[in-house]
């Protein structure tokens, strides 16, 4: 009996210190950053662009991912981009959409440079449809990994025209 126990709780550890996956082994991370609430987001595609994901919760557990259907998750998102050069001068920005919808909500992943400050801005924001208020959850600037430019030329994702700043 002890030692079944023993087995019972090793099996256990592995599963309640690492937490789910975000990042399956056919899978590769496009974009990812810790927010400054310490919540994890990734943005993950199949190896062979099979479908694409969102994912994001705790280490240890994934709260929200979209979309549950794998099937055509490409065509799930939308990207949207706007650049302008010129520097301070010309007030040249790089702006960066990754967005969907699901129900009454718009969530956004965005990455906002501004040459006015030269700084570059990443987060979520979830936008609430019925009454307009936005939620902005703000990432970890030492956490991002990725770019969310690799959608620019992507022809597997719709281009959409929203700009959310």
């Amino acid at each position: 009996m002890a030692k079944e126990s023993i087995l019972v709780i090793l099996f256990l550890i592995p599963i309640f210190t690492f937490g789910q996956k975000y990042r399956l082994e056919n899978e590769q991370i496009l974009f990812e950053f810790k927010t400054q609430n310490n919540k994890r987001l990734t943005i993950a595609k199949d190896k062979s662009d099979k479908y694409l994901v969102y994912r994001y919760g705790t280490e240890n557990k994934i709260e929200f991912e979209y979309p549950n259907e794998k099937l055509n998750s490409w065509k799930k998102f939308k990207f949207s981009n706007y650049l302008r050069g010129g520097g301070k001068a010309n007030e040249g920005m790089d702006l960066s959409y990754l967005y969907f919808q699901v129900e009454n909500n718009k969530y956004v992943v965005y990455a906002e440079y501004l040459a006015q400050t030269g700084k570059t801005n990443y987060g979520i924001k979830v936008i609430n449809l019925k009454n307009d208020k936005t939620t902005t959850i703000k990432a970890n600037h030492n956490s991002i990994i990725g770019t969310l430019s690799v959608f620019r030329d992507n022809k597997k994702i719709e281009k959409g025209e929203e700009l959310f700043m």
